[in-house]
């Protein structure tokens, strides 16, 4: 019998990118059968990511026109300028995705509902009784009793593992899918991800 595919997913909360990939890539997962592990991460600076708001102008400026290209394009709901971006911290998030996950629950629903609460409903990602909101619509009681602050270790380590491994293979910046240790960076790779998984599967 073939091996699953398994499709990496190493994102940032927070990235627009990230939300305005995601249905995509869960099409292309489910269509091929692949496992998707969702890698909550941040931009990894020491391979080159560069946060935004630290970028220059000309380029932030560009950012917000390709923004509303790509969301016109593919008729996602997105405010350029969402009330709490740049978020105060993403951890709170990415923790609760992760701690979803390892309890086998719905984390790529719960992961993009807090990515459409940040860039679609002005909600704050970074506070807990949000998130905790978020979980028990999407997961029930079972999934909000995960939303804590602080997490256990076993949570945070994960995190920690998550950006070690992307600044190991070469991540710069979010979101990047990884398949048999091909690197895809950005949303708009999406078409390659799926070529690469046709070709092996």
């Amino acid at each position: 019998m073939p091996e699953k595919p398994v499709i990496q997913a190493f994102y940032g909360m927070s990235s627009p990118w990230a939300y305005l990939g995601a249905p995509r890539l869960f099409e292309i997962a489910d269509r091929h059968g692949a496992d998707l592990v969702l890698r909550p991460i941040r931009i990894i600076q020491p391979n080159g990511g560069i946060p935004l708001r630290t970028r220059p102008i000309p380029r932030q400026v560009y950012h917000a026109v390709e923004l509303a290209r790509w969301r016109d394009f593919l008729g996602t709901k997105l405010n350029l300028k969402p009330k709490h971006y740049p978020c105060r911290s993403i951890e709170p998030a990415a923790h609760a995705v992760i701690a979803a996950a390892q309890a086998g629950l719905d984390a790529r629903t719960f992961s993009y509902s807090i990515q459409r609460g940040l860039w679609a409903e002005d909600r704050d990602i970074a506070d807990t009784e949000v998130l905790r909101a978020l979980a028990l619509r999407d997961l029930g009681q079972e999934g909000a009793a995960l939303v804590r602050d602080p997490q256990p270790s076993a949570i945070t380590e994960v995190f920690q593992h998550n950006l070690a491994d992307a600044e190991a293979i070469g991540i710069f910046g979010t979101p990047t899918y990884v398949f048999r240790d091909e690197l895809f960076w950005g949303q708009d790779r999406l078409d390659f991800l799926d070529r690469a998984l046709a070709a092996a599967t």
